[in-house]
């Protein structure tokens, strides 16, 4: 019953800013809402299940956009005419230098110079990938780069970029865990932060590819546009027979498309998600997080294990990204920021319950929807507490224009609060003792 409770309770504060805000701001905080609870599903999946510390979930998010825009965007052949060669020709040299030196590094076991031929087969290799690399990347750049100057994408339906994602993130992940999972829990939190922001930082510098910070705008819909809405016959009669303005209903019925199909991932994930963690590899999860030590004297893999749900909950967390990027329109680099995808995440999957799926589920609604309202709301107290001052008071001024800030005390009031009172969040996780 507390479940319900709870998301009762998150329903009537969204049917609250509907009816005394607008329901078009209701609905934008609900999809945003069900975006932040499939990456918090995400994060619960590595923490929650195996207690990895990941802090690069921002890097992953960003993965999952760059999927979006190479899936969806119409190929530039002026730009791959100009340069699609060179960049293929240098990725393929890339490829061949990495597996080279590893080849050589374990062909050569025992031998005292190992280091020193892997070292120049490096060296040489990334000559070799720079040569071709940097004239193609340069022309490309050149192509019309007021509103093109990249190579664009494949052209296809967007919706198929949210799997895209998953599977681009969790390769990542892949490459990531193989490199930092041995590593104990502080130095895998630095090292995964670390990744993330290069990974970002190559968004924004890497402008064949997405425009770097000049942004990819106008990514298509997977719902239909609102003029094509308001100049359709069935649609006018339909908002006719609600008794509603066309134009504002248009807004709200896209709005509602996309909530549909937010929705529908967010269960799916949620479905397999508790299914996994009612099995017994998420039993055995649980153990290996509970004591690794005693699972590994049980013949459990943890290394492994660790990739393998690192793997998972990155690629949860890429769909989540590409879901975000398809309902923005656009790939902004610069939006991807630590305070919006990887703290209050974090934020997220504390309050709701790390280690209960419904709790991060929940986590993600509270902390975005307080994260959207704490300013409106803010404005609101600051004029009550200054109702008495005369309008052109300092003070009144002041504390008005800085009740933007209410935000990060908001969200600092509600972490303190629940550790306090509730200290294994909202929705606690089940365990044989409750």
């Amino acid at each position: 019953m507390r479940n319900v409770i709870y998301f009762l309770i998150m329903a009537g504060l969204l049917v609250l800013v509907g009816e005394f805000q607008s329901w078009n701001l209701s609905l934008s905080i609900l999809n945003l809402c069900l975006i932040s609870a499939v990456m918090a599903l995400g994060v619960n999946i590595q923490w929650g299940y195996a207690g990895l510390f990941n802090v690069g979930i921002m890097g992953f998010a960003a993965l999952g956009g760059l999927a979006a825009t190479l899936v969806s965007v119409p190929p530039v052949y002026e730009a791959w005419s100009a340069g699609g060669t060179g960049v293929l020709l240098g990725t393929l040299a890339l490829i061949l230098t990495v597996l080279a030196a590893v080849f050589s590094y374990r062909r050569m076991q025992g031998r005292s110079f190992r280091m020193l031929v892997v070292v120049l087969i490096s060296i040489s290799g990334y000559a070799i990938m720079r040569s071709l690399f940097d004239p193609a990347a340069d022309a490309i750049e050149k192509v019309n780069p007021s509103s093109t100057g990249f190579l664009g994408g494949l052209g296809l339906p967007i919706l198929i970029a949210w799997p895209v994602g998953g599977v681009l993130a969790g390769a990542a992940a892949w490459v990531v865990g193989k490199i930092t999972l041995g590593l104990r829990a502080d130095y895998l939190a630095i090292a995964t932060l670390g990744i993330s922001e290069i990974i970002v930082a190559m968004l924004k510098n890497e402008d064949w590819m997405t425009r770097g910070v000049r942004n990819v705008v106008g990514l298509p819909r997977p719902v239909p546009y609102e003029i094509d809405l308001q100049q359709s016959d069935w649609f006018i009669q339909l908002s006719n027979r609600l008794h509603t303005d066309p134009v504002t209903f248009s807004s709200i019925f896209v709005k509602l498309c996309y909530a549909g199909l937010f929705a529908t991932v967010l269960l799916i994930v949620l479905y397999l998600s508790e299914k996994a963690l009612r099995s017994p590899w998420g039993r055995m999860m649980r153990a290996i997080r509970d004591n690794e030590v005693s699972a590994n004297a049980m013949g459990k893999h943890v290394t492994a294990r660790h990739l393998q749900v690192f793997v998972l909950g990155s690629a949860v967390v890429g769909i989540a990204g590409a879901m975000l990027t398809t309902l923005d329109g656009q790939l902004t680099p610069s939006s991807y920021q630590p305070l919006r995808f990887t703290f209050l995440i974090w934020v997220m999957v504390i309050v709701g319950g790390s280690g209960n799926n419904w709790g991060a589920v929940l986590g993600g609604f509270v902390i975005w929807f307080f994260w959207i309202q704490s300013e409106p709301m803010g404005i609101w107290l600051m004029d009550v507490a200054t109702s008495h001052m005369g309008s052109d008071n300092a003070l009144r001024e002041h504390l008005v224009d800085s009740a933007q800030h209410m935000r990060l005390m908001t969200m600092g009031v509600i972490l303190l609060l629940t550790l306090r009172f509730s200290p294994r969040g909202l929705l606690p996780e089940k365990t044989g003792r409750n």
